[in-house]
């Protein structure tokens, strides 16, 4: 139960990741590539690639916070 208070208290920040998220991937993507189909297939899984890394970074200070 302890993780609960530090989801509560960053909730507002994690709400912004996944727009944040896709914006960078579509103005990385653009400034990229010329096609419409491959600018939304890279941003597509750029946006995924970040959200996942986000995740795992989180889980990782979570579980640090935890064993401390």
């Amino acid at each position: 139960m302890p993780l609960l208070p530090i989801l509560a208290m960053s909730d507002n920040t994690l709400f912004y990741l996944v727009p944040l998220a896709i914006g960078i991937s579509l103005v990385y993507s653009a400034s990229r590539y010329e096609l419409t189909s491959r600018i939304i297939s890279r941003a597509v899984r750029l946006c995924f690639t970040i959200i996942g890394f986000m995740t795992l970074v989180l889980i990782l200070l979570m579980v640090l916070h935890v064993s401390s």
